[in-house]
Parts: structure tokens; C-alpha cells; sequence
């Protein structure tokens, strides 16, 4: 039986990852340097030691550039560009259903809780939540399991009785090898990349019903 649901954040419940993608792609293009979708997937849903898109241009390619401004300049066209940006289509329908089942609701995320609070707060969605946890509780963020690990513990779950909704390929492999039912819901920016096998793969979640995904999904 399934007894909860967690959810990944940036990108998943809100796409936060294509803007950045955007903002980070334009900042290096005005000093003449191609991002690629490649290059960049390296620090999606993930920490940035595999590749640090700040430090990148300064570091790796010794380019002149104020480290300060630079991530000014990023942070502003992300803002600009999150302002388009609304919840991800089904994500509230799933977020009520499973309240109105009893079934628990967490999140995992590889960002700040800082972060994750602050946009959940303006979307007017914290109070879903029973267990947020974040990169400020674990010392190894996803592609490792342990935030899954922990919010399951705290929810008093087990992988089985948990679905999880991720939207890259390194949140999956944590939400697999944590033993969860892995809903894949790429975004925009993530849609083709390379994931792992997973049970179920939408667009968003307003192409899956809910009650049927928690009914089947014992079977899985």
C-alpha cells in the first residue's frame, strides 16, 4: 500500500532548472562561450562539484570576469526569467489528492532549505508538506539516496509504500536506489536527457491519475 509521496523541487514542482539553464547560457554566451545542454546536465539536481557553472568561465577557461558581477548578472535574468513561472501542471491536483487519502507528503531536494522554503512559501504550498529535507540535512546530496533515505525515515515509510516524482536523472537514481516507485516528470530542459528506468515517465503530472498511480503502484 501506498503510504506517501515525496517530491523533488526545482524543476519538478516548479521549473526553476530551464531558467537557470537560460540565465547561466546567456551570461556565457556575452563572453563568448557556448553552454551546452550537455555540459550544463552535470549540475542538474545535483551538487556543482561535477561542474561548478559559476567558476567554470574563471576557473577552467581563465577568463577575466568579475566573480561577483557575474553571479549578479546571472541571478537577475533568473529572476526575470521565474516570473513567467508557475506550479508545474498537476502538481497541486497530486498534492490535494494525497492529502485528502491521508497519504504523507515530503519533499526531497539537492538545494538550500532556504531556497526551497522561500519558493514554496510564495507558492503558497509549505503547509502540504510533513517533512522537507534538503542539502542542509545530509552530508551527500542526489544522485545519493540519503535524502530520500531521510525523509522516508521521518514519514515512517519504507520504498515500497513510497512514490516519488522527480524531474532529472539524478534525482531518479536517488529516488530508485532509495527503493521508491519513481514517477519521471521531465521539464523543458531535461526531457532529453538520459534517465533510468522508471515504472512510470509523463510530461507532467496532469497525465497521470493519482488514485489509480497509488493503486497500482503496490504492484509495481
Amino acid at each position: 500500500m501506498i503510504k506517501a509521496i515525496i517530491f523533488d523541487f526545482d524543476g519538478t514542482i516548479i521549473d526553476t532548472e530551464t531558467a537557470w539553464y537560460r540565465a547561466f547560457r546567456e551570461a556565457y554566451r556575452s563572453h563568448g562561450v557556448e553552454l551546452t545542454l550537455e555540459q550544463y546536465s552535470q549540475c542538474i539536481g545535483t551538487s556543482l562539484h561535477a561542474f561548478n557553472p559559476y567558476e567554470y568561465l574563471m576557473t577552467d577557461l581563465g577568463l577575466p570576469i568579475d566573480k561577483a558581477a557575474f553571479r549578479r548578472s546571472v541571478h537577475d535574468k533568473h529572476a526575470e526569467l521565474m516570473e513567467q513561472e508557475t506550479v508545474r501542471p498537476g502538481v497541486l491536483g497530486y498534492l490535494e489528492s494525497a492529502r485528502a487519502l491521508g497519504i504523507k507528503i515530503g519533499l526531497a531536494s539537492s538545494s538550500s532549505e532556504h531556497w526551497v522554503r522561500t519558493h514554496l512559501d510564495r507558492l503558497k504550498l509549505t503547509d502540504y508538506f510533513e517533512c522537507i529535507r534538503t542539502s542542509d540535512h545530509v552530508s551527500k546530496v542526489k544522485p545519493n539516496p540519503e535524502l530520500y533515505l531521510q525523509a522516508m525515515s521521518i514519514l515512517g515509510v519504507r520504498g515500497e509504500e513510497t512514490i516519488s516524482v522527480e524531474d532529472s536523472p539524478n534525482g531518479a537514481k536517488a529516488a530508485i536506489a532509495a527503493g521508491t516507485v519513481c514517477v519521471v516528470v521531465p521539464n523543458v530542459l531535461t526531457e532529453t536527457l538520459g534517465f533510468p528506468k522508471s515504472p512510470y515517465r509523463a510530461s507532467s503530472l496532469a497525465e497521470l491519475d493519482f488514485r489509480h498511480l497509488a493503486g497500482r503502484s503496490e504492484a509495481s
